[in-house]
């Protein structure tokens, strides 16, 4: 009898190799970053077209309906980076760069935004990217209050240029040197930044009071006054540190320590006040 032979093994199926799935992978993300660059070309030149042609609420509603199709297309905005921020409020951020995570990140205006970030008290300056596929980041450069400014009763803050900072708390800022009088934000950096030289002066100073707004008294904690040359400003303060480190000069109750003249030091001591009478005496 003739033996039944086994029944031919069918050929296994052809799998692809690891090459062939990773060039097929490779493939497809070339095909997605193909039609993103042609996304972009075209976003480019519907914003030239837009400036020359139409209005700007035209560019905007074009921007939008652009921006609005490749939303589509997966390119929203899923967060939005700050750096930089210190004592800008949250919420001016937000309302002054008008973008929100989920909307298209192709529907807005950098400049735009940029602009409005700038008009902000606390921001000096603004740098507005989109950066793909889904990122919103901005960068700050912040005006830093230097000193409080005292006028007229009233304080505020003042940045190194002299500019007022005028939505600052004041209260969170107590540590700052105090500047008094009219045209002192124009000349404190000049004063403080020499005077920033000396901690055994600072330690002493009060307040700087513009005098005439051509020269300054500084305020010592004793009550006492030290009044300064017009002009000569960073040779004086190295002239009282100097006295100071010797003689302890600002220790002493003094009323006035004149350095407005460079080769004299005129001093003035406090006057003491009358003792009170006692009560029941005299006759």
């Amino acid at each position: 009898m003739s033996r039944l032979k086994p029944p031919r093994a069918l050929p296994a199926p052809d799998r692809p190799s690891r090459w062939k799935l990773l060039l097929r992978r490779q493939r497809r993300r070339a095909r997605h970053l193909v039609v993103l660059f042609l996304l972009l070309v075209i976003a480019g030149g519907l914003s030239i077209v837009a400036r020359r042609v139409v209005s700007h609420a035209g560019a905007a509603t074009l921007r939008g309906a652009f921006g609005a199709i490749t939303a589509t297309a997966g390119l929203r905005v899923r967060e939005v980076v700050y750096e930089g921020q210190k004592n800008t409020p949250q919420a001016a951020l937000d309302a002054a760069l008008g973008v929100r995570p989920g909307e298209p990140l192709l529907g807005f205006s950098v400049a735009d935004a940029r602009a409005r970030l700038e008009t902000i008290a606390w921001v000096q300056r603004a740098t507005v990217e989109r950066r793909f596929p889904d990122t919103v980041y901005v960068s700050l450069v912040e005006r830093n209050p230097f000193a409080i400014w005292q006028n007229q009763g009233k304080f505020s803050l003042i940045d190194h240029d002299g500019r007022p900072v005028p939505d600052g708390d004041v209260g969170a800022f107590g540590q700052l040197p105090l500047v008094v009088g009219a045209g002192a934000p124009e000349a404190a950096a000049a004063l403080l930044d020499v005077l920033a030289q000396y901690p055994v002066l600072k330690a002493h100073v009060v307040a700087a009071v513009r005098v005439g707004e051509r020269r300054w008294n500084l305020h010592l904690t004793n009550g006492g006054d030290v009044m300064l040359p017009e002009g000569a400003v960073p040779a004086a303060l190295k002239r009282l540190a100097d006295l100071q480190t010797a003689h302890a000069l600002l220790d002493r109750p003094l009323q006035v320590v004149d350095l407005r003249l460079p080769d004299r030091l005129m001093l003035r001591p406090q006057t003491a006040l009358p003792a009170a009478e006692p009560k029941g005496a005299g006759g």
